[in-house]
């Protein structure tokens, strides 16, 4: 297995280091690779690894015409939770999303959270203007229909908890900071002119004797090699993960069995 060196650091560093910490866990899950077909079907491919895992079988096609997509082609992870939602599952979003979300919305019940959110959508202007409304909507749609958002910190403890509790991670994040790449332009690599690059990959286990976590990657090749399954730094996880907020793809998706 190819791996990241970790990054090491003096966890005395913690205002609370006087507070004992339970060690964590080594863990984990048999989440089986698909390979995604093409350089846009990163997100739906790694949501069929999660089916998969569930015991739920779908075919890319079949899933394929469930979820929406962004005019690139690519997808959001509310996009995926959506369809999941519809497949019967419940999914639950941790957003790192500061484009969408507030800070201080993190304690909201869903009626006020979806009332912050419709302001929000009358509020903000620019650019993007088109594109965050429809996420917003995609985020209020995802709440109304009884699926959760959650504001919370990115640390070690949420994601082994996660995969403790028996639930594989798929998580939006930058690929080019995971990868260490050159940024894009027009699918081409330009450290000058491009720009970052957003990826879903998912996230199956946790060694605590290295620091690292288990990655299932849908991508053709990756730097690591290794047909795509691989382990990271958890501080480099963890960075891609909150730096995929360039691309709106900070997120942490899990999904819990409901009644199909």
């Amino acid at each position: 297995m190819s791996a990241l060196t970790p990054l090491r650091r003096d966890d005395r560093e913690s205002p609370a280091a006087s507070v004992p910490v339970e060690p964590l866990a080594a863990v984990s899950l048999p989440v089986e690779r698909i390979e995604q077909p093409d350089d846009l079907t990163c997100g739906p491919t790694a949501l069929l690894q999660i089916y998969r895992y569930h015991g739920v079988e779908r075919t890319h096609e079949e899933l394929f015409g469930r979820y929406r997509r962004n005019p690139d082609g690519g997808t959001l992870a509310v996009y995926l939770a959506l369809a999941a939602l519809a497949d019967g599952f419940r999914p639950t979003l941790y957003t790192f999303n500061l484009d969408v979300f507030d800070p201080t919305w993190a304690d909201l019940e869903p009626a006020a959270l979806v009332a912050k959110l419709e302001e929000r959508s009358r509020e903000v202007e620019g650019e993007r203007l088109s594109r965050l409304r429809r996420i917003i909507a995609a985020y209020v749609e995802l709440i109304a229909g009884g699926g959760s958002v959650r504001l919370v910190d990115l640390d070690r403890r949420l994601l082994v908890g996660m995969l403790a509790a028996g639930q594989p991670i798929l998580t939006g994040l930058s690929a080019t900071w995971l990868y260490r790449t050159k940024r894009e332009l027009a699918e081409e690599d330009d450290d000058v002119a491009g720009w970052p690059v957003g990826h879903f990959v998912v996230v199956s286990g946790y060694d605590p004797v290295h620091d690292l976590f288990s990655i299932v990657d849908p991508m053709r090749q990756t730097p690591f090699g290794d047909g795509g399954v691989y382990a990271v730094a958890s501080e480099r996880l963890m960075a891609s993960i909150l730096l995929g907020d360039a691309t709106d793809d900070a997120v942490l998706l899990v999904l819990e069995a409901g009644e199909r």
